[in-house]
């Protein structure tokens, strides 16, 4: 069962709840008792492409598809 962030809109705090997907934006109660805190949205980080330290890392060529076809 997939796990979801809270934040109470009353105490502030923020704790995590295991819910089925179809219950993940309906409001939740805080571990304090307070009715309708409201799921907060994941943030996901990127960075580009990763190599072994000393590696060099092969930038993409050519045209649209990175091949030279288009061309």
């Amino acid at each position: 069962m997939p796990r979801y962030d809270y934040r109470c809109k009353t105490c502030e705090q923020t704790y995590e709840l295991s819910r089925p997907m179809a219950d993940a934006d309906s409001p939740a109660t805080c571990p304090q008792g307070h009715v309708g805190a409201a799921r907060l949205l994941p943030v996901f980080a990127t960075t580009g492409a990763t190599a072994p330290a000393g590696a060099a890392v092969a930038a993409p060529s050519g045209g649209c598809c990175g091949g030279g076809c288009c061309g």
